[in-house]
């Protein structure tokens, strides 16, 4: 399915809404964004943490919290112990 969409001014494009229903992401949703052989290919991150399932155990500390409660306790952490 070929669809057009426009970048903005601040390099930002919207999905047309057609692919975005059809390949079921959702607003607020993280996606992976990467690059191949010029294509741009758009990754739900859940489909990466699913993948790396069973792989890795997961810290106690990110225990029963949401993905984008692990990144801002993340940033948090990293910013922290990173001050000049």
């Amino acid at each position: 399915m070929n669809q057009v969409a426009t970048i903005t001014s601040k390099k930002q494009l919207t999905i047309p809404v057609a692919i975005f229903n059809k390949i079921g992401l959702r607003i607020g949703q993280k996606v992976l964004i990467s690059e191949d052989n010029g294509h741009l290919l758009i990754t739900p991150a859940e489909k990466l943490v699913e993948e790396l399932a069973g792989i890795l155990t997961m810290p106690k500390k990110w225990k029963n919290k949401t993905i984008n409660q692990i990144i801002e306790d993340s940033k948090k952490e990293y910013f922290r112990n990173h001050k000049k």
